[in-house]
């Protein structure tokens, strides 16, 4: 079953998966409502998502024209649908100016409270705090209910699972229910009676996957993300406040934005493309020039790439691309897979050209180098899952820095082999490359590395020494997830496999 999800997951982004998730949970909500199970009208749900999404349609149009900015019209969608199932549906007229103001300030938070374009908080988040303030309207989060959280919780286990960060909702959920207790306890009451109501009539479930796992609020790594989810739930309780100022699920993710802003990379890069390298028939090295400075990361980390196109197919105009490479580099180089039913996104970065622009941002990622130079890792990639190791490798000969890696690298054909010349290099310093073709029937005479696929076998023949060493996996998920049984079949501990998100490959 496990498998038959990723699958799905795999090829999918996960900004249409949360599109998709939101505009089915409305569904559902105009059903029941339809039948009485929810307390609200069909109709006032589906003209408050109607003015919502026209309202936010219009507001972001306006301002990305006034700061020339390029917007993935996916988040416009799901900010809109997101204030749609918080703020209460439309009963009366006096309910227009929440749902006016609502979807107005969290586009217009998106242009106006930003750093170097990166916006600070969450969208919604913001524009519930300064409504609930000035107008004295507080959204009522009616998705929070028993006969609604199935629906999210289904959602919420497919985003967390398309996106690698169970961290950060556990870390939450644990602060969130330890708090509730304390509370409790101090004041009397029952831990069994407020721990059902927090879980089955109030916002937890929905704020934890839908709103705390938004991807340009959160911060890049694992320990961060932990520390963060931990501040947010504390705050996340009603209890929490400061003289007549009560906390919310809002304020609570607003303030734990502000925490994330300090400890995450403020850059945004705007980038022309300078060559392209093709490698095989499928395999493209895109090299790009940034336009406004250099990046500063971690070899093996990934960025967010945004490609303003006309006719944007269901998969919209952005994907996660870990950098390829070194932050020792001038130019920046992405690697990337291309199928023959290719999406609207890798066409259009086929056709850049020297006046086009793309933007890079969000950057995060943990699949890095470890700070001791004399760990012994072992590197294993299929395809274009090379492209974490490239930066990698990269940078340590380019910092002079001798670390004993070996760099076991599976392709179909001979042709299809990336960045050659970088490994080639890295002997100088001590890092061996074995390369290995999969197709048995297209080795070349003349070809000394090894056929077949990345065994037990192999592994064992290459790297004797495989109990003392760290592994690190990239490639396509099915890739990684076989190269993970087959190292723990050799008994080779899970703390010492390192597993790459290589969300990229969608």
């Amino acid at each position: 079953m496990m498998k038959i999800i990723d699958n799905f997951l795999d090829r999918i982004t996960m900004y249409r998966l949360v599109l998709y998730g939101l505009t089915g949970l409305i569904i559902i909500a105009i059903l029941f409502a339809f039948l009485g199970i929810l307390p609200y009208s069909p109709g006032g749900i589906i003209f408050s998502a109607s003015f919502i999404l026209f309202i936010s349609l219009i507001t972001n149009g306006v301002f990305s024209k006034v700061f020339e900015a390029p917007t993935g019209v996916e988040s416009v969608y799901i900010s809109a649908l997101i204030l749609t199932l918080i703020v209460s549906p439309f009963r009366s007229t006096q309910d227009l100016p929440l749902l006016f103001w609502a979807p107005v300030l969290a586009m217009a938070s998106k242009y106006i409270v930003a750093i170097n374009r990166k916006h600070l908080f969450n969208p919604v988040a913001i524009a519930l705090v300064l409504t609930a303030l000035w107008l004295r309207f507080p959204a009522n989060w009616w998705v929070g209910t028993t006969v609604m959280m199935p629906f999210v919780v289904l959602l919420g286990i497919l985003i967390v699972r398309k996106i690698r960060h169970e961290d950060l909702v556990v870390s939450f959920l644990f602060a969130a229910f330890l708090t509730e207790w304390f509370f409790t306890l101090l004041h009397g009451g029952s831990v069994v009676s407020d721990s059902t109501i927090l879980l089955f009539h109030s916002s937890l479930l929905f704020f934890a996957f839908i709103m705390l796992t938004e991807p340009f609020t959160t911060p890049p790594t694992r320990g961060l993300r932990i520390f963060y989810g931990g501040i947010t739930g504390f705050l996340f309780s009603p209890h929490i406040h400061l003289g007549s100022l009560y906390s919310t699920p809002e304020l609570a993710l607003v303030i734990g934005n502000l925490f994330s802003y300090l400890v995450s990379p403020k850059m945004k890069l705007y980038l022309h493309p300078q060559e392209i390298i093709h490698y095989g028939s499928d395999s493209i090295d895109f090299v790009f020039a940034p336009i406004t400075g250099r990046i500063d990361f971690a070899p093996g980390q990934y960025m967010e790439w945004t490609l303003p196109h006309e006719d944007t197919d269901s998969r919209g105009n952005r994907r996660y691309f870990t950098i390829a490479s070194s932050p020792t580099e001038d130019s920046v180089h992405l690697g990337i897979k291309f199928y023959q039913q290719g999406s609207s996104f890798k066409k259009a970065l086929l056709a850049m050209n020297g006046k086009s622009t793309i933007v890079a941002g969000n950057l995060a990622g943990d699949f890095t180098l470890p700070k001791e130079v004399k760990t012994k890792l072992v590197f294993i990639a299929g395809g274009i899952g090379i492209t974490p190791f490239r930066s990698m490798i990269k940078y340590c000969i380019d910092k002079h820095e001798e670390r004993p890696i070996i760099l076991l690298y599976a392709n179909k054909v001979v042709s299809e082999i990336a960045y050659q010349n970088i490994f080639e290099q890295a002997k100088k310093i001590g890092i061996k490359t074995v390369y290995t073709l999969t197709d048995v029937h297209a080795v070349p005479k003349d070809w000394e590395g090894k056929t077949g696929r990345i065994s037990a076998d192999m592994i064992k023949e290459v790297v004797p020494d495989f109990m003392e060493r760290i592994f690190y996996l990239s490639g396509p998920h099915p890739m990684v997830t076989g190269y993970e049984e087959t190292l723990r079949g050799m008994g080779v501990p899970a703390s010492h496999i390192r597993a790459d998100f290589f969300p990229g490959y969608v």
